[in-house]
């Protein structure tokens, strides 16, 4: 609960849940707390220099069990429109990487990269390769509309080749898993959700149709790094232009959706919602995490709003996020109805927040405010 004489937050309920070692073949996690992967572009020419590592750095110094990083590029032209955003590719960008693994490492944490490729939500003539098309499954954007022609197989199969060279780099340079950006309308969304993909090959269709362009870089990557490196991938039914999307509207056809993705190899579902307490679907109080793990058996992550009190976008127009309690975090956690946190926002502002929590310190977490976004610290 928040306490009237202080706005911060206070906690009625035991913290230990959050604090439990979580294993998973060969990653093992000190907590359930997983820093959540939040786009920064502060690495000029794609290339993580010593600013970024630091900052990655004190989140595993101050207890973060699992750190996820921004989302990072695969090697195409057009994965991204912002040249600052980190590349996972490129002899320079791979060392810069390197450094922030043993950075994390030596502060006692583990980290896995996300890796990324934003389709259609990227303009043409983006830089930094302007000269690049955006590619997507149909050549539509997030509004349905045509600007592209459909990705022709051999792009199909340069994408996914891509995102296998990465998952390789990735055990190369010491991490600890990957994570694939199947969410929130970018490439490998693009293709699960039909208002964007119109395909009437083997990779458009039903519901499992489409899910056939994330298997086959599931299986890649699968196959570029063994049977024991942990896969995750992000998921969500909301899109950056619509939020009341859903790839499923029904647990039905969620397990229509999810069963090919486990059966290609997926470790760890990534659930991503705008708020953590919310319930999917009609008639059950689970969130989609919930949802998840109940179909697949799978470990999941929740995220969304944790410890803020403020609606999903309001603290980016401005407004500062007051803190706010995790009771029902907490009761959820116990519950086992998903295994592990994402705190996004709270812990961009304040690296200590684990530390803070975990030691009942409620009164010293920090606020959110979009002031934050300006630096790494």
């Amino acid at each position: 609960m928040t306490d009237p004489n202080t706005n911060q937050a206070t906690s009625s309920h035991s913290t230990e849940a959050l604090f439990k070692p979580f294993s998973l073949g060969n990653l093992n996690l000190a907590n359930r707390i997983v820093m959540a992967p939040m786009t920064r572009a502060f690495s000029p020419a794609g290339v993580p220099g010593q600013n970024v590592a630091d900052y990655y750095r004190r989140r595993a110094e101050h207890g973060v069990g699992l750190i996820i990083t921004e989302g990072t590029l695969i090697d195409h032209p057009a994965a991204t429109d912002n040249p600052n955003i980190p590349n996972f590719h490129g002899e320079e960008a791979l060392a810069g990487w390197k450094h922030v693994v043993e950075a994390v490492h030596a502060a006692g944490g583990r980290i896995v990269p996300q890796l990324w490729h934003v389709g259609m939500t990227r303009k043409n003539g983006s830089l930094p390769h302007p000269e690049a098309p955006s590619i997507g499954p149909s050549g539509l954007n997030l509004l349905g509309e045509q600007v592209n022609e459909p990705m022709k197989q051999e792009e199909i199969d340069q994408v996914v080749q891509a995102f296998a060279q990465a998952a390789a780099d990735a055990k190369r340079l010491g991490f600890d898993g990957i994570e694939l950006h199947g969410a929130h309308g970018y490439l490998i969304d693009q293709f699960l959700w039909e208002k964007t993909n119109q395909r009437t090959d083997k990779y458009g269709g039903d519901l499992k149709a489409r899910t056939r362009f994330a298997v086959e870089i599931i299986e890649a990557c699968r196959r570029a790094v063994g049977p024991d490196f942990p896969i995750i991938i992000r998921l969500s039914q909301w899109k950056s232009s619509e939020y009341t999307a859903k790839l499923a509207a029904t647990p039905e056809l969620l397990g229509q959706l999810l069963a090919p993705l486990v059966e290609a190899g997926v470790d760890i579902f990534h659930c991503s919602t705008r708020r953590f307490w919310e319930a999917e679907f009609e008639g059950s109080s689970l969130n989609f995490a919930g949802w998840v793990k109940k179909l697949t058996g799978k470990p999941t992550i929740t995220v969304g709003s944790v410890g803020l009190d403020d609606e999903f976008l309001g603290s980016f127009r401005g407004k500062s996020a007051g803190t706010s309690d995790i009771n029902e975090l907490l009761v959820r956690l116990e519950q086992n109805e998903f295994d592990l946190v994402a705190i996004g926002r709270a812990l961009l502002v304040d690296p200590a927040w684990a530390e803070k929590v975990q030691g009942e310190r409620f009164n010293e977490l920090l606020p959110f405010s979009a002031d934050a976004l300006g630096r790494l610290y």
